[in-house]
Protein backbone atom coordinates (compact mmCIF):
# COMPACT_ATOMS: atom_id res chain seq x y z
CA UNK A 1 0.00 0.00 0.00
CA UNK A 2 3.03 2.61 1.12
CA UNK A 3 4.35 1.33 -2.57
CA UNK A 4 1.00 2.39 -4.04
CA UNK A 5 0.73 5.29 -2.24
CA UNK A 6 4.20 6.76 -3.59
CA UNK A 7 3.74 5.68 -7.55
CA UNK A 8 0.35 8.09 -7.09
CA UNK A 9 2.25 10.88 -6.06
CA UNK A 10 4.55 10.31 -8.35
CA UNK A 11 2.15 10.30 -11.00
CA UNK A 12 -0.02 13.68 -9.25
CA UNK A 13 3.65 15.44 -9.27
CA UNK A 14 4.18 14.87 -12.78
CA UNK A 15 0.67 15.82 -13.80
CA UNK A 16 1.11 19.03 -12.15
CA UNK A 17 4.16 19.76 -14.00
CA UNK A 18 3.08 19.11 -17.26
CA UNK A 19 0.25 21.13 -16.24
CA UNK A 20 1.97 24.19 -15.51
CA UNK A 21 3.85 23.33 -18.68
CA UNK A 22 1.03 24.08 -20.59
CA UNK A 23 0.01 27.07 -18.86
CA UNK A 24 3.34 28.78 -20.02
CA UNK A 25 2.68 27.92 -23.50
CA UNK A 26 0.21 30.59 -24.13
CA UNK A 27 -2.20 29.40 -27.21
CA UNK A 28 -1.83 31.30 -30.07
CA UNK A 29 -4.21 33.77 -31.40
CA UNK A 30 -5.82 33.52 -34.89
CA UNK A 31 -3.92 36.52 -36.25
CA UNK A 32 -0.71 34.48 -34.96
CA UNK A 33 -1.40 31.27 -37.07
CA UNK A 34 -2.28 33.16 -39.99
CA UNK A 35 0.91 35.10 -40.08
CA UNK A 36 2.77 31.78 -39.41
CA UNK A 37 1.30 30.48 -42.46
CA UNK A 38 1.31 33.45 -44.42
CA UNK A 39 5.59 33.19 -43.22
CA UNK A 40 5.95 29.18 -44.34
CA UNK A 41 4.12 29.66 -47.49
CA UNK A 42 6.99 32.50 -48.24
CA UNK A 43 9.60 30.13 -47.27
CA UNK A 44 10.59 30.54 -44.20
CA UNK A 45 11.12 27.97 -41.22
CA UNK A 46 9.24 28.92 -38.46
CA UNK A 47 9.75 26.90 -35.17
CA UNK A 48 9.04 27.01 -32.06
CA UNK A 49 12.01 26.84 -29.66
CA UNK A 50 11.26 23.97 -27.47
CA UNK A 51 8.53 21.33 -27.26
CA UNK A 52 7.09 23.02 -24.40
CA UNK A 53 8.22 27.24 -25.16
CA UNK A 54 6.38 28.62 -28.28
CA UNK A 55 8.96 31.30 -28.18
CA UNK A 56 9.92 31.19 -31.83
CA UNK A 57 12.48 30.91 -34.18
CA UNK A 58 11.97 31.66 -37.63
CA UNK A 59 14.88 31.56 -40.69
CA UNK A 60 15.02 32.42 -44.48
CA UNK A 61 17.10 29.68 -45.53
CA UNK A 62 16.76 30.15 -49.24
CA UNK A 63 18.02 33.20 -51.06
CA UNK A 64 15.29 34.90 -52.58
CA UNK A 65 15.92 37.88 -55.14
CA UNK A 66 11.79 39.08 -54.60
CA UNK A 67 12.51 39.17 -50.84
CA UNK A 68 10.54 42.16 -49.94
CA UNK A 69 8.31 43.68 -47.47
CA UNK A 70 5.89 41.10 -47.35
CA UNK A 71 8.47 38.57 -46.26
CA UNK A 72 8.84 40.83 -42.75
CA UNK A 73 5.22 42.14 -42.53
CA UNK A 74 3.68 39.04 -40.61
CA UNK A 75 6.63 39.30 -37.73
CA UNK A 76 4.48 42.36 -36.48
CA UNK A 77 1.52 39.54 -36.00
CA UNK A 78 3.77 37.23 -33.97
CA UNK A 79 4.89 37.42 -30.08
CA UNK A 80 7.76 35.87 -28.34
CA UNK A 81 10.04 35.43 -31.94
CA UNK A 82 13.79 35.38 -29.99
CA UNK A 83 15.67 33.91 -33.32
CA UNK A 84 15.36 35.58 -36.73
CA UNK A 85 17.79 34.67 -39.45
CA UNK A 86 18.13 36.84 -42.69
CA UNK A 87 21.50 35.61 -43.68
CA UNK A 88 22.12 36.19 -47.71
CA UNK A 89 18.51 37.99 -48.57
CA UNK A 90 18.53 40.88 -50.47
CA UNK A 91 17.52 42.91 -47.15
CA UNK A 92 18.12 46.39 -47.01
CA UNK A 93 17.89 49.83 -44.52
CA UNK A 94 14.23 50.23 -45.27
CA UNK A 95 13.26 46.73 -44.88
CA UNK A 96 14.73 46.64 -41.11
CA UNK A 97 11.48 49.22 -40.03
CA UNK A 98 9.62 45.51 -39.64
CA UNK A 99 11.76 44.32 -37.23
CA UNK A 100 12.85 47.79 -34.70
CA UNK A 101 9.29 46.80 -33.17
CA UNK A 102 10.21 42.49 -32.14
CA UNK A 103 12.04 43.73 -28.56
CA UNK A 104 11.76 39.91 -28.05
CA UNK A 105 14.50 39.42 -30.02
CA UNK A 106 17.68 38.00 -29.06
CA UNK A 107 19.67 36.54 -32.07
CA UNK A 108 19.36 38.46 -35.55
CA UNK A 109 21.46 37.31 -38.43
CA UNK A 110 21.92 39.86 -40.98
CA UNK A 111 25.21 38.62 -42.34
CA UNK A 112 25.60 39.08 -46.56
CA UNK A 113 22.65 41.26 -46.71
CA UNK A 114 22.25 45.00 -47.94
CA UNK A 115 22.32 46.55 -45.13
CA UNK A 116 24.14 49.95 -44.27
CA UNK A 117 24.81 52.25 -41.00
CA UNK A 118 21.21 53.51 -42.02
CA UNK A 119 19.88 50.49 -40.95
CA UNK A 120 21.44 49.55 -37.98
CA UNK A 121 19.47 52.78 -36.75
CA UNK A 122 16.39 50.76 -36.96
CA UNK A 123 17.85 47.98 -34.27
CA UNK A 124 18.07 50.24 -31.10
CA UNK A 125 14.73 48.95 -29.64
CA UNK A 126 16.08 45.38 -29.54
CA UNK A 127 17.00 46.00 -25.73
CA UNK A 128 17.21 41.87 -25.67
CA UNK A 129 19.57 41.29 -28.46
CA UNK A 130 22.53 38.94 -27.22
CA UNK A 131 23.88 37.80 -30.98
CA UNK A 132 24.23 40.07 -33.76
CA UNK A 133 26.05 38.92 -36.91
CA UNK A 134 26.17 41.44 -39.27
CA UNK A 135 29.52 40.46 -41.33
CA UNK A 136 29.85 40.92 -45.27
CA UNK A 137 27.73 44.12 -45.30
CA UNK A 138 28.78 48.11 -45.93
CA UNK A 139 28.81 49.03 -42.00
CA UNK A 140 31.70 51.18 -40.68
CA UNK A 141 32.56 52.19 -37.27
CA UNK A 142 29.71 54.76 -37.48
CA UNK A 143 27.16 52.08 -37.28
CA UNK A 144 28.85 50.10 -34.87
CA UNK A 145 28.81 52.97 -32.74
CA UNK A 146 24.55 53.28 -32.61
CA UNK A 147 24.74 49.60 -31.16
CA UNK A 148 26.16 51.07 -27.78
CA UNK A 149 22.42 51.16 -26.16
CA UNK A 150 22.33 47.41 -26.19
CA UNK A 151 23.55 46.73 -22.97
CA UNK A 152 22.77 43.17 -23.59
CA UNK A 153 24.75 42.56 -26.05
CA UNK A 154 27.71 39.53 -25.93
CA UNK A 155 28.27 38.32 -29.43
CA UNK A 156 28.97 40.89 -32.70
CA UNK A 157 30.23 39.63 -35.72
CA UNK A 158 32.05 41.89 -37.81
CA UNK A 159 33.62 40.29 -40.50
CA UNK A 160 34.25 41.90 -44.20
CA UNK A 161 33.00 45.16 -42.95
CA UNK A 162 34.21 48.22 -42.99
CA UNK A 163 34.61 48.31 -39.52
CA UNK A 164 38.31 48.83 -37.77
CA UNK A 165 39.86 47.92 -34.18
CA UNK A 166 38.97 51.54 -33.13
CA UNK A 167 35.29 50.95 -33.50
CA UNK A 168 34.85 47.32 -32.01
CA UNK A 169 37.11 48.70 -29.29
CA UNK A 170 34.39 51.33 -28.49
CA UNK A 171 31.63 49.20 -28.75
CA UNK A 172 33.61 46.95 -25.94
CA UNK A 173 34.19 49.75 -23.59
CA UNK A 174 29.97 50.93 -23.65
CA UNK A 175 29.56 47.21 -23.46
CA UNK A 176 31.47 45.38 -21.16
CA UNK A 177 31.77 41.95 -21.61
CA UNK A 178 31.11 41.72 -25.45
CA UNK A 179 32.50 40.00 -27.58
CA UNK A 180 33.23 41.89 -31.37
CA UNK A 181 35.05 39.79 -33.66
CA UNK A 182 36.53 41.00 -36.72
CA UNK A 183 37.72 37.72 -37.78
CA UNK A 184 41.01 37.20 -39.48
CA UNK A 185 42.23 40.58 -38.18
CA UNK A 186 41.59 39.19 -34.42
CA UNK A 187 43.67 36.33 -35.01
CA UNK A 188 47.61 36.98 -34.00
CA UNK A 189 49.18 34.85 -36.86
CA UNK A 190 52.69 33.30 -35.38
CA UNK A 191 55.45 35.70 -37.23
CA UNK A 192 57.16 33.59 -40.14
CA UNK A 193 60.36 32.37 -39.51
CA UNK A 194 63.51 34.09 -40.85
CA UNK A 195 65.05 31.49 -43.50
CA UNK A 196 68.55 31.45 -43.92
CA UNK A 197 69.76 33.10 -47.07
CA UNK A 198 70.24 30.07 -49.31
CA UNK A 199 73.79 29.27 -50.58
CA UNK A 200 74.12 30.09 -54.29
CA UNK A 201 75.34 26.12 -55.50
CA UNK A 202 76.60 27.36 -58.44
CA UNK A 203 78.78 30.05 -56.98
CA UNK A 204 79.82 27.34 -54.66
CA UNK A 205 80.79 24.50 -57.29
CA UNK A 206 83.37 27.12 -59.32
CA UNK A 207 84.73 28.08 -56.12
CA UNK A 208 85.42 24.07 -55.42
CA UNK A 209 86.58 24.07 -59.37
CA UNK A 210 88.89 27.10 -58.73
CA UNK A 211 90.19 25.67 -55.85
CA UNK A 212 90.76 22.38 -57.75
CA UNK A 213 92.53 24.24 -60.92
CA UNK A 214 94.70 25.98 -58.18
CA UNK A 215 95.55 22.41 -56.88
CA UNK A 216 96.56 21.28 -59.96
CA UNK A 217 98.09 24.35 -61.61
CA UNK A 218 100.57 23.99 -58.20
CA UNK A 219 100.93 20.33 -59.18
CA UNK A 220 102.10 21.15 -62.60
CA UNK A 221 104.49 23.84 -60.85
CA UNK A 222 105.51 21.06 -58.43
CA UNK A 223 106.47 18.53 -61.45
CA UNK A 224 108.22 21.49 -62.91
CA UNK A 225 110.42 21.83 -60.46
CA UNK A 226 111.12 18.50 -60.55
CA UNK A 227 111.90 17.98 -63.87
CA UNK A 228 114.17 21.47 -63.66
CA UNK A 229 115.85 19.94 -60.79
CA UNK A 230 116.62 16.67 -62.19
CA UNK A 231 117.73 18.76 -65.95
CA UNK A 232 120.69 20.47 -63.29
CA UNK A 233 121.81 17.44 -62.08
CA UNK A 234 122.19 15.72 -65.51
CA UNK A 235 124.49 19.05 -66.34
CA UNK A 236 126.08 18.77 -63.48
CA UNK A 237 127.68 15.39 -64.15
CA UNK A 238 127.79 16.07 -67.79
CA UNK A 239 130.47 18.55 -66.65
CA UNK A 240 132.45 16.39 -64.00
CA UNK A 241 133.05 13.66 -67.02
CA UNK A 242 134.66 16.26 -68.91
Amino acid sequence: MRMFGLIMLAIGMVTLATAQEKEKAVPRSASELKAIEALRKMGALVLEVAQNDNHLDISYLQPDEKFGDSHLAPLKELKGVVHLNLRNQPVTDALLVHIKSIDSLTKLHLEKTKITDKGLAELKGLKNLEYLNIYGTEVTDAGVAQLTDLKKLKKVFLWQTKATKAGAANLTKAIPGVDVNLGYDDIKLPEPKKEEPKKDMKKEEKKKDAKKDDKKADAKKDDKKADAAKDAKKDAKKEEKK
